[in-house]
Order: structure tokens, then C-alpha cells, then sequence
């Protein structure tokens, strides 16, 4: 197959990056590309949904893997997986013997640290290369995508079906921890039943990981891109974090950074040599002096992996989310990063100063939730859907009914917007549009 009709293909089916902000993956093939990487790190704590669907579906990740690599006449492909992800890189490891591939194809085995599932970390580590300072992986020849995008290739080429339904970790305080796969557009208290209902009398609902997830209300929609629902108590300590308020972060920062340095010894990018310093951007926002502005500018090469705030000060301060609000605001106000950004060397300590996982769950309180989350793999049913056409990164979807239309499982719903980077949208089941506006619609499935 060529990259124009592998193209065309993602882009009709709505393959989006299974996760993070939602790239639409049509957009990363490319005849520059050498090699292409899997990722499988899982990184942020208590998730478990693609070391499990690896695990289930190893051949047919592993052909669709070999369909993208000939396609963009790739030279290697690689998986890259943990060690400890044992059961997975048995059931790899096997689809290796049963499948003849036209690329070479290996394991590039992953650190037990946080946060390995950062491209720019798991491209280092699996092939040695550093991508530039702001930067993307096609500057170094590579292409990453996550498992679950990878399957959704493999249905979209071999099965001919378009992406409507979302696999994703329930944890937490629930009664019954699992992997489960539900229609895109269900509302997260619809999910949360599939896991026997909340433990707790005050509950708080992270959408995503404990890391990078964002606090939401149990009526927010599940996307493309959701890859965990987790609850907590409201006194829990990965809560009480994503609550803060920027001004009392700020103040807090004023009155208790002492420039320890902790934030910009341990931030993955760093060490890699990447020209972000929290510790330098906290000294310079909490004084107000802007004679220098680099470290306002050097913001723009945070991940936002958010281990400084939650796991690096000792004074629980909140440099990732400082740095985020300042990079936000310079990009509404058009200030561009630095033209050529210095890289430095990869800092002679830094396999010293990874995160382990382990430590990392211990210290933001997970220990207890850290437990099997096993995947059901039957499709959840749900009785009504709003599904968002704005879910990936570029210009909205155009929506194709109207109110009171009969749809059709699998039934396209939205169009991508012309020559724009934009995708499909698909019904998740037989059953009538309620409602249909410039962001949304609503199916109410057939009894």
C-alpha cells in the first residue's frame, strides 16, 4: 500500500493519536521517516490499557506496524515496551515467529521510570537519537505511535471499520478496577458504573492519568484521545494539586522557593539537554524581573510532564503548571520561541536521577490503587452519545446530518474540513441524531 492510500485511509476511518493531545495520525507519514517506533511505556501510574491490548492483539499490531513501515519505506521498527510488561513481550515476541515482515522489526526495551512514554525520552532510549528542542520526531527520521492508534490502523486497513469506540482504565476508589472499551461520547458516570460505582462519599474524577489527566465533572464526555478514568477522594493528594489556584500558586511561589534547583535536576527534558530550567523560569516569575527573558521563552520546551510539581519540589510548589500558563500566554500573544535553542549534552548524571515508578506511585499516594485492571474487550452499550467533531488537533469536522436523521453503526457523521488537517467522525451504533451543533453530536440509540 502507498502513503497516499494509507493516508486516505486513516484520515476517513478518524485515526487520531490514541491519547495526548490527538494528532491526526494521517499527518505523521512521511517518506523522511527511518524508523517506527511503538510506543508501549505506559507511564503515568495506574494505567494499563496498552500493555493489555498489546498483549491481546500482538499480530494484528504487529501487521499493522509492517503496513505504515513499507508505506513510508521505513528501514526499522521498533517496539518499545518495558521490562516488566512481561506477558506482553511473550505474546510479541511470538508474533515475531508467526509474521514475516518486509522491515526489520525489534524489542527496544524501556526504563521502569516516569516519563518513559514521553516520545522525546522513548526515542532516546530506544535508538539513541535526541530530537531538537521544540522540534518534532521527524527531525531525527521517526515516526511514534501508540498501541492502541496502531490497532485502530489495523481495523481501519484490514477490517474496514472507523474508530467509535475508546478503550480505557477505570482505577481508583471503585469497586472493581478494569480495562473496558465504550463508545466514544459516553459520559464518564456511564463508565464509572461499568466498574460497580464509586468507593467514596466525596469523590473527585481525573480524566487521564494521575500525572497529566485534568480534574473533570462526572458528566464529561469520553474522546479519542481518553485513556483512563480515575477516582479519588477529594482530600487525595493528586486532587488537591490539580486544584490549585494560579494565584495562590504564584504566591506560594513568591514566599517559599529557595532555588533548591530539584525541579531542574530531575525534569526529564534536561537531562537530555533540552533549555528548560523551572527552577531559573520560578526565579524569574516570582521576582517580576524580565531583563532576562529566556527563561520565559525556554518554556516553550516544557513537556509538561508535570514530575517537578508533583513529585521533585519539597516545597509542593507548582512549577509545571507556572510554565504552562506562561507558555500559553506568550502563544496568544504571538511571541515566538528562540529561532535556533541550544542543546546541550546529555548531563553526565542522568541515569543517576530518573524516577522510578514505584517511588513515584509511593509518593503521590497510589500504592493501594496499583492493582489489576483486567480488559474486557466487550463492546459497552450505551443509550445516548455526544460525540465532539473538534476531538483532534487541526480544524473541526464538518457535520454531515441533521436532527431527527437515522444514522447507521459506523455511519459518517462529520467530514474532515476540505485540504485542512482534519478527520471523520462515525456513529458508535444504529440510532437517530437529537441534536447536532458546531462542536457536537448527540445519537440516541435504536431500543
Amino acid at each position: 500500500m502507498d502513503i497516499q492510500e494509507l493516508k486516505q485511509i486513516m484520515q476517513e476511518n478518524g485515526i487520531i493519536g490514541a491519547g495526548g493531545a490527538g494528532f491526526p495520525t494521517y499527518g505523521k507519514l512521511d517518506s523522511r521517516v527511518d524508523t517506527v517506533i511503538l510506543n508501549c511505556a505506559e507511564c503515568e501510574p495506574l494505567l494499563k490499557v496498552h500493555r493489555q491490548l498489546l498483549a491481546s492483539h500482538a499480530h494484528e499490531i504487529v501487521e499493522a506496524l509492517g503496513e505504515v513501515a513499507e508505506a513510508v519505506e521505513a528501514k526499522e521498527i521498533i517496539i518499545a515496551v518495558k521490562k516488566a510488561y512481561t506477558e506482553t513481550i511473550a505474546e510479541v515476541e511470538q508474533a515475531f515467529k508467526e509474521i514475516s515482515l518486509e522491515v526489520p522489526i525489534r524489542i527496544g526495551f524501556l526504563p521502569e521510570v516516569y516519563p518513559a512514554g514521553d516520545e522525546v525520552i522513548t526515542i532516546y532510549e530506544t535508538t539513541g537519537k535526541i530530537v531538537p528542542p521544540g522540534k518534532i520526531p521527524l527531525e531525527v527520521g521517526v515516526a511514534v505511535f501508540n498501541v492502541e492508534t496502531m490497532y485502530n490502523i489495523y481495523r481501519a486497513v484490514f477490517w474496514k471499520q472507523p474508530v467509535t469506540y475508546k478503550y480505557l482504565t477505570i482505577a481508583g476508589e471503585v469497586q472493581e478496577p478494569k480495562t473496558v472499551k465504550v463508545p466514544i461520547g459516553m459520559r464518564i458516570r456511564e463508565v464509572l458504573e461499568l466498574a460497580g460505582g464509586v468507593t467514596t462519599k466525596h469523590p473527585a474524577y481525573v480524566h487521564g492519568g494521575p500525572m497529566t489527566g485534568n480534574l473533570v465533572e462526572d458528566t464529561e464526555l469520553i474522546t479519542k484521545t481518553s485513556n483512563a478514568v480515575l477516582v479519588f477522594d477529594e482530600s487525595h493528594l493528586v486532587v488537591q494539586k490539580k486544584r490549585g489556584r494560579d494565584s495562590i500558586n504564584m504566591k506560594r511561589a513568591m514566599a517559599s522557593c529557595c532555588q533548591c534547583q530539584m525541579c531542574t535536576d530531575l525534569c526529564p527534558r534536561h537531562l537530555l539537554g533540552h533549555p528548560i530550567e523551572p527552577h531559573a523560569f520560578m526565579r524569574a516569575a516570582t521576582t517580576g524581573v524580565t531583563k532576562d527573558l529566556k527563561p520565559f521563552l525556554d518554556t516553550y520546551y516544557c513537556s509538561q510532564c508535570g514530575l517537578c510539581e508533583m513529585y521533585s519540589c519539597n516545597q509542593n510548589l507548582s512549577p509545571r503548571t507556572l510554565i504552562g500558563n506562561y507558555k500559553n500566554g506568550l502563544r496568544k500573544q504571538g511571541v515566538p520561541p528562540l529561532a535556533e535553542p541550544k542543546l546541550s549534552k546529555v548531563n553526565s548524571l542522568r541515569e543517576q536521577r530518573l524516577v522510578p515508578m514505584r517511588r513515584l506511585i509511593a509518593r503521590l499516594g497510589l500504592t493501594k490503587y496499583d492493582i489489576p485492571a483486567p480488559l474486557c474487550e466487550t463492546e459497552v452499550k450505551s443509550s445516548r452519545v455526544a460525540i465532539r467533531i473538534n476531538q483532534h488537533i487541526g480544524a473541526p469536522a464538518i457535520t454531515l446530518v441533521h436532527p431527527h436523521d437515522l444514522v447507521i453503526k459506523n455511519q459518517r457523521i462529520a467530514k474532515a474540513d476540505g485540504t485542512k488537517l482534519s478527520i471523520y467522525y462515525h456513529a458508535p451504533f444504529n440510532g437517530h441524531v437529537l441534536e447536532v451543533t458546531d462542536t457536537y453530536v448527540i445519537i440516541q440509540a435504536d431500543n
